[in-house]
């Protein structure tokens, strides 16, 4: 070296001169409490999830989802319900003031405020701790939106019309339907369409006009009178008319 150049050189042998291969980390001091995670913690997720798969599709194939009747969007009385994972958000769209006019609080911001928190959480409690007594601020929060989810779940399930989620899903007797006749003109007309459906199918609101073995008088007693859920007065047409869309429905039979 010359001088005034203020430069030295530094040799390190603790700096290897050739690469080695990852080698995975020797956890055998640390048994039970850490493992690597490729392959003994991944292949431990991927047997769990197998076993719950497995199981899940056993369930489907023993238990399969029953059939209904094809979604007509002319049925204005059928009751919509989501999926059973999301009757607590369901449920909650059935109170004053997340419902109505207060709509969008309920759909947007009560679950974004929810959600959102659930998501900055691991950002606002960064303590080292893993049992929950020493992490009140997760712990807390993470109770608090279980029970609001089981409660409202059960909510849902408790007060929900089965009854009527059950007749409105089920299979009814179609009939091929003259559109063109005069009585299906005259139901059309008496506004029957609204419940009864386009194809007389009914629905949650309305029962079947298909083969009811009723006589055309018997009909139309009903459609003057009412019955059960129908008010009487909804029929404003003439005797005339009355008397083809009794005999309309009366001659209705099923495929």
């Amino acid at each position: 070296m010359h001088r005034g150049k203020g430069m030295k050189f530094v040799g390190d042998s603790r700096v290897p001169a050739e690469r080695k291969p990852n080698i995975p980390k020797d956890y055998s001091e640390f048994p039970g409490k850490t493992e690597a995670f490729w392959p003994n913690f991944l292949l431990k997720e991927w047997i769990v999830g197998s076993v719950f798969l497995i199981g899940f599709l056993i369930l489907t194939a023993a238990h399969p989802s029953p059939l209904e009747r094809v979604a007509d969007p002319t049925d204005t009385g059928y009751i919509p319900l989501p999926d059973w994972y999301f009757l607590f958000l369901y449920q909650l769209l059935k109170y004053t003031y997340a419902s109505g006019p207060y709509n969008v609080i309920g759909a947007f911001i009560m679950p974004g405020l929810a959600f959102g928190a659930l998501l900055l959480a691991p950002f606002i409690d960064r303590g080292p701790e893993r049992r929950p007594q020493k992490r009140p601020f997760a712990t807390g929060f993470m109770l608090l939106a279980l029970a609001a989810i089981i409660f409202l779940t059960w909510e849902s399930v408790v007060t929900h019309d089965w009854e009527a989620a059950k007749a409105q899903g089920q299979i009814v007797a179609e009939a091929e339907v003259d559109t063109e006749s005069e009585g299906y003109l005259i139901y059309q007309e008496n506004g029957c369409i609204n419940c009864h459906g386009d194809n007389l199918a009914g629905g949650a609101a309305a029962p079947s006009l298909v083969d009811t073995g009723l006589t055309p008088e018997e009909i139309a007693n009903i459609a003057v009178n009412g019955q059960g859920g129908m008010p009487a007065g909804l029929f404003k047409g003439t005797d005339e008319e009355l008397e083809k869309l009794s005999t309309f429905i009366s001659e209705l039979e099923s495929k």
